[in-house]
């Protein structure tokens, strides 16, 4: 077990099994050493969301913190299962997340850090990335984030 996912471990966090998508999406993109991932939501393993609704009316700056957080754990669990060791993660490039946002909330950012502050907890150095957090007025399933992300592998 590698440095990561000891981390994980130490967490108390259980990676999700592989969710499956529809015949032409998948859910990690290999180009040259990048992985593009494709958005993910907090969702059960079944598919139905585990909080729904907006961000600033419907749910509270922490629950969307929580969401994020919830996204990033989905996405370490598809990473695991097309890497097969979290070791092989060099680095988190770039992180894009929507957040459904009621319309006077702003703090877009601060909801995705939930995403972000998992990524270094996980992986030190190599969870700092670049990113951009965007307000939508609905998602599907009414989820209140999806976050994609790049990430460099090591060969």
């Amino acid at each position: 077990m590698g440095l990561a996912e000891e981390r994980i471990k130490e967490l108390g966090i259980q990676l999700p099994k592989k969710n499956r998508h529809g015949q032409a999406l998948v859910a990690i993109k290999k180009v040259g050493n990048l992985l593009y991932t494709s958005g993910h939501g907090p969702e059960a393993e079944d598919g139905t969301p585990i909080w729904t609704g907006r961000v600033g009316s419907d749910l509270t700056l922490e629950e969307g913190y929580q969401a994020a957080r919830e996204c990033g754990i989905i996405l370490l669990g598809e990473l695991k299962d097309y890497l097969g060791d979290l070791e092989r993660v060099d680095t988190i490039v770039k992180a894009f997340g929507l957040v459904s946002s009621a319309a006077d909330f702003y703090q877009q950012p601060q909801v995705m850090n939930g995403f972000s502050d998992l990524m270094v907890d996980v992986f030190g150095e190599r969870g700092k990335h670049a990113r951009s957090a965007m307000g939508t007025y609905v998602l599907p399933k009414n989820i209140p984030v999806e976050i994609e992300m790049i990430v460099r592998i090591k060969d």
